[in-house]
């Protein structure tokens, strides 16, 4: 039932990266706490939405469903905040959002940058995983990097000079204090391939060395490719790719994996995500698979994402920054791999984890 209503899903996909462009047009600077100013600020709580109780396109009668999200552990829903502060700086390809923790608002927290897929430019194509890693508690850096549809000049440097001056801005007041010994960058499609450029180039560009990143269905495209070998020892690092990704080679993913040497494969893991169909709806492990618009849409927001990407960034800094939950994210384990499990019990088809992509 899914696939016929792949159409639909695409024209909805395009009209939200229209919606996206008109959205991140315009230049606005929002520096005040007081939530009265609507257009300063923007201050989003949220309730906990059963993400199986609104359906874009409904299941069949009887079929089993989806795992929900946990209520605990990486990747689940015990957040230490209720509500995300978003605020939006500069225009064009050096425009960037600022996401914060609030309720209560923390006096610091980690910094994690989140370069976005080609033409994603607003971030409510990652809008429920952003939110997800704020209210865990962390500072979301979100670079435009792109000034429209067409080229790829100056992204891995307009990325970079985004993170430095929210680095600056965060830093002059009025907002949480990054923690830059707790730095963490991910990225999805061409933005895995930033990340990964982002990681390498970090000591020379002056951004903080990150201890996590996570490049997911990492491409290039055109863009020029750091050297890997460059990424800190200490850095430890997922590359995810897609069973079904039609779209982006999964030999950049292997690229990013071997060229990197210098990060043991005590601290690194290629990790594939794999389609499962035995219910319904489907979980897709295609390219779009980290798109996740709202909680409230099962279509864009599923398993594929509580298990697979938020767990694993979960674990992942939480292990780079705290030394616990390594288990979830690192070293082939059960908890790693398993995905949850259909509301009939029969498991949902595992992560599959290697050193030899």
């Amino acid at each position: 039932m899914k696939k016929n209503n792949m159409i639909i899903f695409a024209v909805f996909l395009i009209m939200l990266l229209l919606i996206g462009a008109i959205l991140a047009g315009s230049e606005e600077v929002f520096s005040s706490w007081n939530t009265n100013t609507v257009k300063n600020v923007e201050v989003v709580i949220e309730k906990r939405i059963n993400s199986h109780a609104l359906y874009l396109f409904s299941s069949s009668p009887g079929e089993p469903t989806p795992p929900d999200q946990p209520t605990s552990g990486p990747g689940g829903s015990n957040y230490s905040h209720y509500g995300v502060r978003k605020t939006r700086y500069k225009w064009g390809a050096r425009q960037y959002w600022i996401f914060e923790p609030f309720g209560p608002k923390p006096e610091s927290a980690p910094l994690i940058v989140f370069n976005h897929g080609w033409s994603a430019i607003h971030p409510i194509f990652y809008r429920a995983w952003i939110h997800h890693i704020v209210k865990r508690g962390n500072i979301v850096v979100y670079p435009r990097y792109q000034r429209g549809l067409v080229g790829f000049k100056g992204f891995n440097a307009n990325a970079i000079d985004a993170v430095k001056d929210a680095i600056r801005r965060l830093q002059s007041g009025g907002h949480v204090l990054p923690e830059l010994d707790k730095f963490a960058i991910t990225g999805h499609s061409l933005g895995g391939g930033i990340t990964a450029n982002m990681a390498a180039q970090a000591e020379d560009v002056g951004l903080p060395i990150p201890k996590a990143i996570m490049p997911v269905q990492p491409g290039f495209g055109f863009l020029e490719i750091a050297d890997f070998s460059k990424i800190s020892s200490d850095t430890v690092m997922l590359v995810i790719v897609g069973a079904n990704d039609t779209i982006v080679d999964k030999k950049d993913g292997g690229n990013i994996f071997y060229n990197s040497t210098q990060i043991p494969f005590s601290q690194k893991d290629f990790v594939i995500q794999v389609t499962d169909t035995y219910g319904e709806p489907d979980l897709v492990a295609d390219h779009f698979a980290p798109v996740c618009i709202s909680r409230s849409l099962s279509t864009t927001v599923d398993a594929m994402d509580y298990y697979s990407t938020w767990k694993l960034f979960d674990a992942l800094t939480d292990y780079a920054f705290y030394g616990i939950n390594g288990e979830y994210c690192l070293g082939n384990t059960p908890e790693q791999r398993f995905m949850g499990l259909w509301s009939d019990g029969r498991p949902v088809n595992e992560l599959i984890i290697t050193d030899t992509p």
